[in-house]
């Protein structure tokens, strides 16, 4: 049987350092999401949810031209770069907090 976990990349950060990066996590939660596992993405990589709201925003708005779409882009943009750099620090207080 194939899986999805077999042709996932590894992160390279992680292997030859040791420490995770701002996107560990990623491929293994849209595999949950895949799978209908929608909490178990979340708590995989949280930017998962605004990453998707953004990408979908965007390609929405390429074939319909939404109003004020480059202010939203810019708040969705903000918003996901919150998550990733909120996850990433507290994944760090946790693991090497301890």
């Amino acid at each position: 049987m194939v899986r999805l976990e077999d042709y996932m990349l590894p992160c390279l950060n992680k292997k030859f350092f040791g420490l995770d990066c701002f996107g560990c996590g990623f491929q293994r939660a849209i595999v949950h999401l895949l799978r209908g596992e929608f909490t178990e993405a979340f708590w995989m990589y949280p930017a998962v949810y605004p990453m998707l709201i953004l990408l979908i925003y965007t390609l929405l708005n390429l074939k319909f031209q939404f109003n004020k779409s480059q202010l939203i882009i810019r708040y969705l943009l903000l918003l996901t770069l919150f998550f990733i750099v909120g996850n990433f620090i507290l994944k760090y207080i946790y693991v090497y907090g301890n």
